[in-house]
Parts: C-alpha cells; sequence; structure tokens
C-alpha cells in the first residue's frame, strides 16, 4: 500500500515505515502529525484518485528530528567588473516516519 500526498507544497510517493526528509515542519520531537492532502492511494492493485484529494484520507507519521541540510555555495561575479559576492544557505528539513496510511 502506497500513497502520493503532498507535504508543505511538495509531492511524495509514501508507504508505511518508510523515512523521508521534507522540508521544516512545525512540532517538536516525538510528536504525531496528519496529513489529509492524499492525492492518490493504491491498495493491493486498487488505486483511489482524489479530486483533487480524497476524502477521509489520512497520512499520519512521526517527527523524529530537526536537521540542517548541505551547504550551498551562492557566487555572483561579474567579469571585468571586479564585482564578487559568496553567499552561503542551508535548507532546514524535518526527518519524519510514515506510522500509516488510512482511507
Amino acid at each position: 500500500m502506497y500513497a502520493i500526498v503532498n507535504i508543505a507544497g511538495q509531492q511524495f510517493k509514501v508507504a508505511k515505515d518508510q523515512y523521508l526528509f521534507v522540508h521544516r515542519l512545525q512540532g517538536d520531537e516525538g510528536a504525531s502529525i496528519e496529513f489529509d492532502n492524499v492525492l492518490l492511494a493504491e491498495d493491493a492493485g486498487k488505486f483511489t484518485v482524489g479530486a483533487p484529494t480524497i476524502e477521509g484520507a489520512k497520512v499520519s507519521a512521526t517527527i523524529l528530528s530537526h536537521l540542517k541540510g548541505d551547504k550551498v555555495i551562492v557566487f555572483k561575479k561579474k567579469r571585468r567588473k571586479g564585482y564578487k559576492k559568496k553567499n552561503g544557505h542551508r535548507q532546514q528539513f524535518t526527518k519524519i516516519q510514515i506510522t500509516g496510511i488510512s482511507l
């Protein structure tokens, strides 16, 4: 059984006991959260497609940790002008574990 769910503006294909890194979510570590934006669900070969979402379907997850991604260097340069800017960025992520899918 799997589902395609919208989490923080991104779509993920999730299954039970799967680990995911999503954009930073509100909540403490160890807290359980539910997502109700289920777009598609598959159960034993039977597909359910929402228009746009499936009524009453939920995906439950547990927040495992909050962390930062790898550093991304943003470098801007204009040749022959002496203009150089160097900037860095680290995206905030939340690691979650899918605990169940209910239709």
